[in-house]
């Protein structure tokens, strides 16, 4: 087994009833949401978040079903937004495999999208928990207002690295910290440990994401998506933030004109990449996962050792080191 599995199966038993009250929370007797919400079933990924919910909770003490409910409220906003991303980015594919909007229309896509975070604030609900339900809802709006400051920077060529981080923390890394906040809170966890948590969480989701932006610079069939397909899209990230703030200005605006114009030819997408990976913004980018990586193990340190912490552990090593 690979890392991931290796975690996973810590809480196999947990998983099983996590995929079960899933599948339930959207039944459906309407056609069309039966065809969708059996899609994304079939091809639920690696279930790094809802593992991360019920690590924290084990680390803590126990799962219960506040922590089974967390988890999939949390599961299904993300699973939302990825969905309505698709349709905000006109993407027809996701980790290869035809997206939602390109396979329903976007109509349908939007209005799937919609009823998964109705069905979200239905378990969260469940858990009588108001804390956990000011969670959700805080990682609601961050989810929305990252993807809304993404737009807006796509119409410029100069993202700042500090706009870049802004971004990310909103889209992703907050996500990690309340998935690991709801796992310790489902498990009555005192403040300190689930600041501790939460921090740990910030961290690991850098480092997911910061790798997820390395990936656009390599082409690899397991990695679900074509080398380039950030810049297409408009999104400048950490590596070539970099690349172009250490490049000479004859080359900054050669590749600044390129991404003002979007002419993203083939011929163009290669000299962006081959130019990020060569002026060391990918090298860069790794220095800087290395250093979030660092940050979230430090947060663990006040826990006791046993197989959770080292599965938590655990996860930011496969967050780094991971091949899609």
């Amino acid at each position: 087994m690979n890392l991931i599995d290796n975690i996973k199966e810590l809480v196999a038993t947990e998983l099983d009833l996590f995929d079960k009250t899933l599948i339930s929370s959207l039944e459906s007797d309407n056609p069309i949401l039966k065809g969708v919400n059996s899609y994304i079933l079939e091809r639920s990924g690696k279930k790094l978040r809802p593992t991360l919910v019920l690590i924290s909770a084990k680390l803590i003490g126990e799962v219960n079903m506040s922590a089974i409910h967390g988890a999939i409220a949390l599961e299904l906003l993300h699973t939302a937004s990825l969905i309505h991303d698709d349709v905000v980015d006109d993407t027809y594919e996701r980790r290869g495999r035809q997206s939602v909007n390109d396979r329903w229309g976007n109509k349908v896509a939007v209005l799937s999208g919609d009823y998964m975070l109705s069905v979200a604030l239905s378990q969260v609900a469940k858990t009588n928990n108001l804390n956990m339900l000011k969670s959700v809802a805080f990682i609601g709006k961050q989810l929305a207002d990252g993807e809304i400051l993404q737009l807006k920077t796509t119409k410029y060529s100069d993202l700042s690295e500090d706009e870049y981080f802004s971004i990310i923390q909103k889209k992703t890394a907050f996500l990690f910290a309340v998935c690991t906040q709801v796992g310790a809170l489902s498990a009555g966890a005192d403040e300190g440990s689930i600041e501790r948590l939460m921090k740990y969480g910030e961290y690991l989701g850098y480092c997911f994401q910061i790798k997820d932006d390395i990936f656009d610079y390599y082409n690899d069939i397991k990695i679900g998506k074509p080398t380039g397909n950030d810049v297409r899209d408009g999104k400048i990230t950490l590596p070539l933030i970099y690349a172009l703030n250490n490049a000479d200005k004859d080359t900054q605006k050669t590749i600044q004109s390129i991404l003002k114009k979007q002419d993203y030819s083939e011929e163009n997408i290669k000299y962006i990449t081959d130019f990020a990976i060569s002026n060391g913004g990918v090298a860069y980018a790794k220095t800087r996962m290395e250093e979030f990586k660092n940050k979230a193990i430090e947060e663990l340190n006040g826990f006791e050792d046993n197989q959770y912490k080292k599965a938590l552990i655990d996860c930011v090593e496969f967050a780094v080191t991971r091949e899609n």
